[in-house]
């Protein structure tokens, strides 16, 4: 069931930018353990090139087992190994999380949480999330908050977990589009550019309990 050492992994990518997610990248796995698989740095097909991944970033990935069948998972980073190579730990997915169709339902939960950004020229605003996941997050953008795609924000994102206790979740972002709704608002959608891994850190645990919580309802 599960792909083994040496085998190839076809792998795209969370994010808010349509283009990035339509990208595809092949890797190795290096080896394994019982909680993660240890893969070489991803190359994109058709132009060789290395893709960088962050602490939290989500994949979809994909591989063909021994009877030729495609097997699709959803996985995350979980961590980075120096050997001869870097390599990146991703999360080995269960048993049931293995499926011969593609479900591309990334780590990203819905959350109306308050986000002040800063622009280029130094205004300020505080906006509303629409969802957010370990690569980036949408915000509704209200008529007085001027942005625009490709724009850099520096953000700090107010970030409440079940134990009662509220984090700062401090980042910078770029605008990748802007999407009209049918209701006349605005949404923007957001990729982390700048972000520590303890940061996100704090972002993938309150996503993981968010999605706690709506499988107990």
């Amino acid at each position: 069931m599960f792909p083994k050492i040496n085998e190839v992994l076809y792998i795209q990518i969370a994010s808010a930018d349509e283009k990035e997610e339509h990208k595809e990248y092949k890797s190795r796995i290096a080896d394994t353990d019982d909680d993660s698989f240890l893969i070489e740095v991803p190359m994109q097909q058709g132009n060789s090139r290395l893709k960088r991944l962050f602490f939290g970033e989500e994949l979809s990935i994909s591989y063909m087992n021994e009877s030729g069948v495609r097997h699709y998972f959803n996985t995350y980073v979980t961590g980075f190994e120096e050997d001869v190579v870097r390599l990146v730990r991703i999360r080995k997915p269960l048993p049931d999380e293995i499926s011969k169709i593609q479900r591309r339902s990334f780590l990203r939960v819905h959350a109306s949480l308050e986000l002040a950004v800063q622009c280029d020229d130094l205004t300020r605003a505080v906006v509303l999330t629409e969802d957010i996941g370990g690569g980036g997050l949408s915000i509704y953008i209200e008529p007085d908050v001027k942005v625009q795609e490709e724009q850099k924000l520096k953000c700090w994102l107010l970030v409440p977990y079940r134990n009662g206790s509220i984090d700062h979740v401090q980042f910078e972002a770029e605008v990748v589009r802007i999407k009209k709704l049918e209701s006349g608002r605005e949404l923007g959608m957001l990729k982390f550019s700048q972000i520590t891994d303890s940061e996100r850190q704090k972002v993938i645990k309150f996503c993981f309990e968010r999605q706690l919580d709506y499988r107990m309802k």
